[in-house]
């Protein structure tokens, strides 16, 4: 049974929602962001890195009051307006390859994360979620949302692609070439029948924003002690969330990129390899694998692929179908000496969208020694994963679509 509300959103005014809408922070380069915030006084960058304004870094909690400042600038600047009436928000994006997305902007429960109704599949680091929870207390709001699929559903599809054939509320390109579009809905007999489909769901997942999802759990365990008065549907006991259906997710790999052999020659790597896989050296022709437990590895200026030997490996459980997984048991971890994930620097991970001529050029370069290529991840796997309380890897699946920041604000 998943509880999805509306919520009366603080959104840009038309005029300047193209302006303000920016990717996540860390998306940018120093040079990128730069050049943003010199050039455009309305971007959202503005907000989350308030030290711009005095040419000076700020972190910790006087940052955290610094970008509610910024905000509250923005809102007394009139950049930022709030509708007078809680709504669902259809968002759909048209990227450069003309791939589509379209979902709901709106509310969903800490109640329902708690109680694994919204599920994840991917680990968190407890100093993050602190950090981003004193963050979320301090500034009082989400402004992106965490992206969210459920199961395909025939009704909620019908009510959306009604209401993406009238006007929208907004429309803007970005330089990338991607398409926003949004509108708003107060009707609340829409309202009423999205959110009993929703109901009717026994589970949706996370498919990206797991460390923001678990700091708002956190900031509602927080303020729900604080409060005398709690009822349990206070602003705090809901985060924002774009929720798409299951055939709208794009999941890319990641590839690893690994700076030496741990003392083994390459004869020798090869010969450790060939107890798990069966291994083919395609020279310089590039070997994409296009199957599960299959790899691409790329060593000494060749590329070889690797098909796993199944009668060598036995599956414990979902998490040993994922690839990720498997390489990690097979390779990275028993012949690499790759343990921690994490924060071995010894590993890099590659998204997808970089392509294996990517992979080539680092090895090539001499700063890493091998690389591995992996087909992406399935919607089927992340689920199972989830419904079996597993935790991916770190780096298993790069998800689309990325969201903007700044287009909805969820204030609690």
């Amino acid at each position: 049974m998943a509880k999805v509300i509306p919520f009366k959103a603080v959104r840009p005014t038309r005029d300047k929602v193209s302006l303000i809408a920016s990717r996540a922070y860390q998306s940018y380069t120093i040079e990128e962001r730069e050049f943003r915030m010199q050039n455009n006084p309305f971007s959202f960058l503005h907000i989350v890195n308030p030290g711009y304004k005095y040419q000076k870094e700020i972190l910790g909690p006087d940052r955290f009051d610094l970008v509610k400042n910024r905000y509250q600038e923005f809102k007394e600047d009139g950049a930022f307006i709030q509708d007078n009436k809680a709504s669902y928000y259809i968002y759909k994006i048209v990227d450069r390859e003309q791939q589509t997305f379209l979902g709901i902007i709106a509310a969903t429960s800490t109640e329902d994360y708690e109680k694994n109704i919204i599920k994840k599949h991917e680990e968190t680091i407890e100093s993050r979620e602190i950090t981003f929870k004193e963050y979320l207390k301090i500034v009082g709001f989400n402004a992106e949302p965490v992206l969210i699929t459920y199961p395909d559903n025939k009704k909620i599809s019908e009510i959306l692609n009604k209401i993406v054939s009238t006007r929208a509320e907004y429309e803007f390109t970005t330089t990338y070439r991607d398409t926003h579009y949004l509108w708003q809905v107060e009707d609340e007999s829409i309202i009423s029948a999205i959110q009993e489909e929703f109901a009717a769901m026994a589970s949706i997942y996370i498919a990206d924003g797991h460390h923001r999802s678990a700091s708002s759990f956190l900031l509602q365990q927080d303020l729900k002690k604080e409060n005398p008065e709690h009822t349990g549907m206070e602003g705090y006991n809901f985060f924002m969330s774009y929720l798409i259906p299951e055939s709208h997710l794009k999941i890319h790999e990641f590839h690893r990129l690994i700076k030496d052999l741990n003392g083994l020659s390459k004869e020798e790597f090869l010969i450790a390899l060939d107890a798990n896989f069966r291994i083919e050296n395609r020279g310089l022709s590039y070997y994409k694998p296009s199957k599960v437990h299959h790899f691409s590895m790329y060593l000494d200026q060749e590329f070889y692929s690797l098909y796993l030997r199944k009668t060598n490996f036995t599956k414990e459980d979902a998490l040993d179908d994922l690839d990720a997984q498997l390489l990690y048991k097979t390779i990275l971890k028993p012949i690499l000496g790759i343990t921690d994930l994490r924060n071995d620097n010894r590993i890099e991970y590659v998204h997808g969208k970089n392509d294996l001529a990517y992979v080539k050029s680092k090895v090539d370069s001499g700063e890493f020694q091998i690389g591995f290529g992996l087909v992406p991840a399935t919607i089927e796997q992340l689920k199972n994963i989830a419904d079996q309380g597993l935790k991916m890897p770190p780096k298993s699946t790069y998800i689309e679509p990325k969201l903007r920041s700044g287009i909805t604000i969820y204030e609690f």
